[in-house]
């Protein structure tokens, strides 16, 4: 198991992992992984077994519309249809 990096090298990073990513937001691990399969949080993967990663200032901004969409009340299907539009079941 490798180190976790500082929280300094963190913020200093463009990319970030989905823990990483947990542990600058509050957001819970398995929230954000929810959120990745429901494809409202977009990530990069370079090939299949590889780690997910973040555009860091992307996520946060992301993770920002989401928590104000849930605020007004929003269902997830209608975030995810705010975001990904009616190409869903």
């Amino acid at each position: 198991m490798s180190r976790q990096r500082s929280l300094e090298k963190i913020l200093a990073s463009q990319y970030i992992s989905i823990g990483e990513l947990s542990r600058i937001t509050g957001y819970r691990y398995s929230t954000l992984k929810f959120y990745t399969e429901e494809g409202i949080l977009p990530f990069e993967q370079a090939e299949e077994n590889l780690t997910r990663r973040f555009l860091q200032t992307q996520a946060i901004q992301r993770l920002e519309e989401i928590q104000a969409l849930r605020g007004k009340g929003k269902t997830m299907a209608e975030i995810k249809q705010h975001f990904l539009g009616n190409n869903f079941q």
